[in-house]
């Protein structure tokens, strides 16, 4: 196995994985411009290992001594031995990662076409969609994504002011969820109402229509809109969707944003089931 040092900040290649880490807009537009986002922790690379889109391996010194980081390296080489791997010096590790004690593995991904694509590249969209309006907690949109792909909603779009859905805190809550999904981001409401062909649906707490008298209706393509944390979902969206309450508890105000969703894509899947 040819492995390749780094071993100074001013490496070009460690420089890109500062920039693919830097918050906020400037970290997105470097994703969005070289194609690729960075995968920390090693179970984020065992979800993409042995895929081509894997290109490249960076450890350490101290994570190679670790057997299941090696072992990864090792299969993922075997599987695609184009891919390059690249060993920091343990100084530099630190300097990139936002994970602390962590078995000490990264990589970089090539991003789907779906990610790369602006919203007037991309054709009318049928079937079920999940819209993601302005959340901007990463760890609820890494959450909102691991829900969406374990109850079978592959088409994720989120609009400007979402969490970007390649930054690294949103990869390491989605566990891996990314690569079942085709997601977009960066969209307009007006692009929604556009291209989405499925009735909309936003999930709100002073709605009439209850989630669990929808059956007739979940049965067919859905598009759900999950609102932000703090000012739910836009008005101009709301004039189009049909409002959905959750039964609850009338002393609670409102459910985390994560948990909606949990809930309305596990009762779509659950009256699917039902009537199979």
């Amino acid at each position: 196995m040819n492995i390749e040092h780094i071993s100074s900040k001013e490496n070009p290649l460690f420089k890109a994985l500062k920039l693919l880490q830097t918050p906020g807009s400037k970290g997105q537009k470097a994703r969005t411009s070289s194609g690729k986002a960075l995968l920390e922790g090693i179970h984020l690379i065992q979800t993409w290992m042995c895929s081509p889109d894997l290109d490249t391996l960076l450890t350490s010194d101290l994570g190679m001594q670790n057997p299941e980081i090696a072992e990864a390296v090792y299969a993922h080489l075997e599987a695609c031995p184009q891919a390059r791997v690249f060993q920091l010096e343990q100084g530099l590790w630190s300097l990139f990662s936002d994970l602390v004690n962590a078995p000490q593995i990264a990589g970089l991904i090539n991003l789907p076409q779906s990610s790369l694509l602006s919203p007037a590249q991309q054709p009318t969209i049928d079937g079920d969609v999940l819209i993601l309006d302005r959340i901007q907690d990463a760890g609820n949109v890494g959450a909102i994504l691991r829900t969406a792909a374990a109850a079978g909603f592959t088409r994720v779009i989120a609009l400007s002011g979402t969490a970007h859905l390649w930054s690294g805190k949103v990869l390491r809550a989605g566990m891996g969820a990314h690569r079942l999904l085709t997601i977009s981001e960066g969209w307009s409401d007006q692009q929604i109402l556009s291209a989405v062909t499925a009735p909309l649906f936003a999930a709100t707490a002073d709605a009439e229509l209850n989630l669990f008298s929808m059956d007739k209706t979940l049965a067919e393509p859905v598009a759900w809109i999950m609102g932000s944390e703090g000012q739910g979902v836009s008005e101009d969206l709301m004039v189009q969707a049909k409002g959905v309450a959750i039964p609850m508890n009338p002393l609670v105000e409102s459910l985390n944003v994560s948990t909606a969703a949990a809930i309305c894509l596990f009762e779509t899947l659950r009256v699917r089931r039902s009537t199979i």
